[in-house]
């Protein structure tokens, strides 16, 4: 009779750490399949995922491989690229309606910012975001693609973050515009730390949450990229050139380097 209830124990166990497997490696695919068959419907680009990893019982996880590839008409190779990100959850909440994330840590990530000096990348990849969450208007271009339904938008559980944190990031400023030409520099971006998302009943949606995300970014990236840009267009070679061509080369330079702000304060319609 001992040596029965020994063996069931040991079955039982083997079953029990089977069933939490299973459910682990389920949810792992599950969630990293959802992010590349909706995000791209979202941001209107190619998204890559390497892999993801949570515990069920401790709560932690791990993100590996994430890729946001540009919008189109860009000619780098993608928009932002994180080599790994951590994050704890609260275990409770993973089968619930709302999803309770207390800390999502963001290390190093490689961010490209890609202008002619009348458009940016960032800036339509946030744009992207805005129209699937009711933030603008959809274009009306019939050759771009059609927005995406709300229900899409809204698909996926709520989200609540309390503390979201992206440090060591870096920059590539990358510029194909008149004048300045194409060039390039590499620059890093002061710590982006947000904090009490969607700590409302409702929370929020994986898109909200990102477009959130990605307004920081445009910032930060914004401020830099226009020291950048305006030290750019200070590099003109002006050897051997005739005065009044120096002159008019000067000229050009600073309205080149006046443009990348200028982009930036537009109002929008």
């Amino acid at each position: 009779m001992k040596k029965f209830l020994v063996r069931s124990l040991i079955v039982l166990i083997v079953l029990v750490l089977l069933a939490v497997l299973a459910t682990h490696l389920f949810l792992d695919t599950a969630i990293k399949s959802g992010i590349e068959t909706v995000g791209p419907k979202l941001t209107k680009t190619d998204i890559k995922l390497n892999s993801v990893s949570l515990s069920l019982l401790s709560g932690s996880g791990k993100i590996k491989g994430f890729v946001v590839g540009n919008p189109q008409g860009f000619k780098t190779a993608s928009a932002i690229s994180v080599g790994t990100a951590t994050l704890t959850v609260d275990p409770k909440s993973i089968f619930g309606d709302k999803v309770i994330i207390h800390t999502f840590n963001v290390e190093g990530p490689e961010i490209t910012f890609e202008t002619d000096l009348t458009t940016v990348n960032l800036e339509k990849l946030l744009s992207n975001l805005e129209e699937t969450t009711g933030g603008e208007k959809p274009a009306t271009d019939t050759n771009q693609p059609a927005p995406p339904k709300q229900s899409e938008a809204n698909a996926g559980k709520r989200l609540q973050v309390d503390d979201f944190l992206i440090k060591n990031a870096k920059v590539h400023v990358s510029v194909n515009a008149p004048v300045i030409g194409q060039q390039s520099a590499n620059v890093n971006i002061p710590e982006i730390h947000l904090t009490n998302m969607g700590t409302n009943a409702e929370g929020i949606t994986a898109a909200e949450f990102s477009k959130e995300v990605l307004k920081a970014i445009v910032v930060k990236a914004k401020d830099e990229a226009t020291k950048v840009i305006a030290d750019m267009s200070k590099g003109g070679k002006f050897f051997g050139k005739e005065p009044s061509a120096i002159i008019s080369e000067t000229n050009s330079l600073q309205k080149a380097a006046k443009g990348i702000g200028d982009l930036f304060n537009k109002k929008k319609d």
